[in-house]
């Protein structure tokens, strides 16, 4: 595509984007009216990101959702540890790399993307760094993951005929020294980035930003709430007004001193007024309630973030939320792990550590990542569905035609709903029963029977 054609769709985009909000032939643009920004940048993210909760909330919650309790590689489940595994273990509490990859997912969602830095051993001086990783066993040093505008993309990959066409070729990536307090500029190859981005239709580079199909809410969630503040403070305490009697003759000196008596008041510095000839009183208050228009704001944000209105709000703890949200919520984690953190950053970091020699192969070239299930019940969970369970069981038992409509097996695998194991383990406890339990002979049978007989006679 000729370079005209590029800047023609380029400016068609913008040109689009500028007519957001217009309205009856461009007469009234609801953008401008509203204050909403027509073209977001880095910067409006992330100074939402910093200085707003709810802003923070739509990023930091389902990060640390995602990457909540244990996540382990699985290297060969038919076998012992293997060295993979082993090593793996060793370097994900070397490098506490949940925290690491979660600190990238949150970068990775605030812009376009997020990038992790690796450090390896293979060189000793800054300007190495735009060297390719050399294949040989190299050492994990270091890693720093990065938001958009401290690692922004030098070029990209221009040989159509390069399996990284249209692809970063290299980071100028801009690294803080603590000690020093300054920062250097370092142009890096890609070898040693990994590369994240969230959403995307057509780009495999830049993703959606998280905040801004919300941006617009937002702003008009920080109208509301800031508006309320203002109006409790302006409004909370009544404005006055003084009616001078039409007898009474107001001097400079007393107009004066009745100024003085009323900066003072209105600054906190006095609480009561004293003049002559002047009616003060105080005006009706005016207090909105702002719950209703928040909630408004806040279903919208629900709506398109994925997160429940409870936990972006974090009215309830998760465990006291509503069964339906916290199970829809745990749904959306679980999925999120499965479509954005396993296949964006954790297998492109074991996929380069394997490549470069910083962890060992896989047995058959493939492993599995392992997460901790988020539906586990807890302590007073399990209390309880154990005591269900009892119930349903007694009332089963008890009944002796229950096993003719629904054999034993069926009743604990559907009924009981246990995992293919727990039915497993019940069936063979029962078998194991039955098969232990004393038999009684005809010769015994005819001994009980007649005494139950002798027992009944007596006792009429």
């Amino acid at each position: 595509m000729k370079k005209v054609q590029i800047y023609e769709q380029i400016l068609g985009r913008a040109n689009l984007i500028a007519r957001f909000g217009k309205q009856y032939n461009d007469a009234r643009d609801l953008y401008e009216a509203l204050g909403y920004p027509t073209t977001l940048t880095y910067d409006h993210y992330l100074a939402k990101y910093e200085r707003q909760d709810i802003a923070k909330a739509i990023i930091d919650r389902p990060a640390n959702a995602t990457w909540q309790g244990s996540m382990r590689l699985v290297d060969s489940p038919d076998e012992g540890r293997t060295t993979l595994e082993e090593e793996w273990d060793t370097l994900s509490k070397q490098f506490s790399l949940k925290k690491t990859f979660s600190r990238l997912d949150k970068l990775s969602g605030i812009g376009e993307y997020g990038v992790l830095l690796l450090g390896i051993d293979d060189i000793v001086s800054r300007s190495q760094f735009v060297k390719p990783i050399t294949k040989r066993k190299n050492k994990l040093l270091y890693l720093k993951p990065f938001g958009q505008d401290r690692a922004t993309i030098d070029n990209y990959v221009a040989k159509a005929n390069d399996p990284r066409y249209g692809l970063p070729e290299y980071y100028k990536v801009v690294i803080q020294i603590a000690d020093e307090e300054r920062t250097e500029e370092v142009r890096v190859h890609h070898s040693r980035i990994i590369h994240v981005i969230g959403d995307s239709l057509e780009s495999d580079v830049k993703g959606t930003p998280r905040l801004q199909a919300v941006y617009n809410r937002l702003m008009d969630l920080e109208k509301i709430v800031g508006g309320d503040a203002e109006m409790f403070w302006r409004g909370a305490r009544p404005g006055y007004q003084g009616k001078v009697d039409p007898d009474f003759q107001l001097t400079t000196e007393m107009e004066a001193d009745l100024k003085a008596q009323i900066d003072e008041f209105e600054h906190n510095l006095r609480r009561i007024l004293v003049n002559d000839g002047i009616d003060i009183q105080a005006l009706a208050q005016q207090i909105a309630e702002p719950g209703n228009h928040v909630d408004v704001q806040i279903q919208m944000i629900s709506a398109v973030t994925g997160i429940p209105k409870r936990i972006l709000t974090g009215s309830e703890r998760g465990e006291l939320s509503s069964a339906q949200d916290a199970s829809e919520y745990l749904s959306f984690v679980t999925t999120r792990r499965e479509e954005f953190a396993e296949p964006n950053i954790v297998k492109p970091f074991v996929d380069r550590c394997i490549e470069y020699g910083i962890l060992p192969k896989a047995k058959d070239d493939d492993y599995d990542i392992v997460w901790e299930d988020l539906f586990v019940l807890n302590e007073r969970e399990q209390v309880e569905v154990g005591q269900k369970r009892a119930m349903a069981l007694r009332e089963y038992s008890q009944n002796p035609m229950a096993e003719m409509i629904v054999p034993a097996e069926m009743f604990v695998k559907h009924m009981l709903g246990l995992k293919p194991h727990e039915v497993e383990e019940f069936l063979k406890a029962l078998e194991t029963m039955v098969r232990e339990e004393p038999r009684v002979t005809p010769q015994e049978q005819q001994i009980m029977s007649e005494e139950e007989l002798a027992l009944t006679a007596n006792d009429e």
